[in-house]
């Protein structure tokens, strides 16, 4: 197991700063994963610049969240499966407990016109976000590959005419580059591995739903590769569409609470839990959907050196990631046609990616919090949505 480069680094330590980044790290994964390397590798000497990239690359090369996978990386290579663990924890602990707060209110006060005016800005907003980071994410991962952009239009065009994400298509998408960038004799295939308590929106819920529940944040833990944004598409599938749990209005809500909270995006499972199903089912949600990425670090990090630099794998991990892009644009295409509305919604949304183009530097959420404010001023003006 590498060793880290300074002694003073502790397990203790390492919590703690990861608590404080879940705690005060907004910008979404990338920058996450960027302010580790800062704070680790350049400033307080904790980690190598060798160990964060195998970490980085290991991150990108796994379903899951990134910045969280790699935090629990960085925690494997401190003190093993606990450290990993530990580390994930404290990471996503503090966007737990404030996605909780903000599901308890939105439960209780969502129905009030005042809430209906914030969130009508909100989504919009948070369409205009998506759409520029699935853009610049697709533009980063997919760069100048003209099959990988294939394989996106496709699962685009598919997402978009279906009005849901098909999961079996990402694994077709693997293949599909496993075979044309290394045509073997021999098919060998390695994925990646991957009461008042049960009180949601509709009132009290069974234990068999809470159990489906679960299962399908499994499902999306699983699934969600290269940034939590791909798990979007995965949610509106099954939340809205295939079990009708929440409508797209209150399924956009909740992409709003990840966005405005710190720490990764897929929070929001905690916070559609909550919804369906109290605190049991924001707890199990929460717990289901970072489940594979714990289990995945504990299992496969050992031997990550030994297949990280097989061609296959690389060409399937590719693959399964382009089929991701697509269906990120594709559940942007269909969320922006719900949320856009009218020319108030639509002039936010391009004020927003204006902004986010011009002024890189401004906070997403100060971006989101100024629609909310817009769409309060508009609801005073022109009366209730």
């Amino acid at each position: 197991m590498p060793a880290m480069v300074s002694e003073e680094s502790s397990l203790r330590g390492l919590l703690v700063y990861f608590l404080r980044l879940g705690t005060l790290g907004f910008g979404g994964p990338i920058a996450l994963a960027s302010r580790m390397n800062k704070d680790l590798v350049e400033q307080r000497r904790w980690l190598s610049r060798q160990d964060y990239l195998e970490g980085l690359a290991f991150s990108q090369l796994s379903p899951g969240p990134l910045a969280a996978q790699l935090a629990m990386y960085i925690g494997w290579l401190k003190s093993g499966p606990m450290g990993a663990a530990l580390a994930g924890i404290a990471l996503i602990a503090p966007s737990f407990c404030m996605a909780m707060a903000l599901a308890i209110a939105y439960a209780r006060f969502g129905r009030l016109p005042w809430i209906q005016n914030l969130f009508y800005g909100i989504g919009a907003a948070v369409i205009a976000i998506i759409s520029l980071g699935a853009y610049r994410l697709s533009r980063r991962i997919l760069a100048r590959d003209w099959f990988l952009w294939a394989l996106f239009a496709g699962i685009a065009i598919a997402t978009v005419c279906t009005g849901s994400e098909i999961v079996w298509l990402f694994v077709v998408c693997g293949f599909a580059a496993m075979l044309v960038r290394h045509p073997p004799s021999a098919l060998p295939v390695v994925a990646p591995i991957g009461g008042w308590w049960l009180a949601g929106l509709r009132g009290a819920t069974s234990l068999s739903t809470l159990g489906t529940l679960s299962l399908f944040f499994v499902k999306a833990g699983a699934f969600s590769f290269g940034s939590g944004l791909a798990i979007v598409p995965f949610l509106y599938a099954g939340v809205v569409h295939d079990h009708r749990w929440l409508t797209e209005r209150q399924f956009l809500d909740a992409i709003a609470v990840a966005m405005i909270t710190p720490g990764p995006v897929v929070i929001t499972a905690a916070f559609i839990g909550y919804l369906v199903a109290g605190l049991a089912g924001g707890t199990a949600a929460a717990i289901a959907v970072f489940l594979p990425p714990v289990l995945i670090v504990i299992l496969a990090a050992p031997h990550y050196r030994r297949f990280a630099g097989n061609p296959r794998v690389r060409a399937f991990v590719q693959g399964v990631t382009a089929g991701a892009m697509g269906a990120i644009a594709g559940s942007v295409i269909i969320l922006g046609s719900r949320s856009l509305v009218d020319w108030v919604t639509v002039g936010i949304a391009c004020a927003v990616l204006l902004a986010l183009v011009r002024f890189p530097r401004i906070p997403e959420p100060v971006l989101i919090f100024s629609a909310a404010l817009i769409g309060l001023i508009r609801g005073a003006a022109l009366g209730p949505l």
